[in-house]
């Protein structure tokens, strides 16, 4: 059995991986609408993969005997700016996200829920690539800028990704 702290704790996080599909489907949207159908089609993939890891987190919550409450999720915005802007707030939502499964691993440490840990680990290590891979994203459109050749050549390289 689950403690009644970590079971709202994990559906805190169940509920914001499922924001952050939300927000990246936005996003891929909002790219679409400006031309960038690679930076979408990426920003979809990743949309997948953040619901994903809520379905990953609902299967360990009911193996363990919790009570999965899905609450609404707010709506995200629905400008971002620019490719570049698009990306960093990516980056900046990352960042939280891993302050979130950092707190929740704590959690389970100091309840000593050795399962939770466990499973846990994963998603922090899973934020390490992601912060990795959108902090690589942001480097090269920085780089290039958001005018010329360079951030088509890399909308044509996004367009290349693949779900895992």
């Amino acid at each position: 059995m689950i403690s009644q702290t970590m079971q709202d704790a994990l559906n805190s996080q169940i509920n914001l991986e499922q924001f952050s599909a939300q927000l990246y489907l936005a996003m891929g949207a909002h790219c679409e609408t400006l031309g960038f159908r690679g930076f979408a089609h990426w920003l979809r993939i990743q949309a997948g993969e953040e619901t994903a890891h809520a379905v990953k987190l609902i299967d360990f919550l009911l193996d363990r005997k919790g009570k999965l409450e899905l609450k609404a999720i707010a709506a995200p915005p629905q400008e971002f700016g620019g490719v570049i802007q698009v990306f960093e707030q990516t980056l900046e939502h990352e960042v939280g996200i891993t302050h979130k499964i950092n707190a929740l691993f704590e959690q389970s440490r100091s309840e000593k829920d050795y399962a939770s840990e466990i499973k846990l680990q994963w998603y922090v290590s899973e934020q390490v690539e992601e912060e990795s891979n959108v902090g690589q994203v942001v480097d090269h459109l920085r780089a290039v800028g958001d005018q010329g050749g360079g951030i088509w050549y890399l909308d044509s390289r996004m367009a290349k990704r693949v779900a895992k």
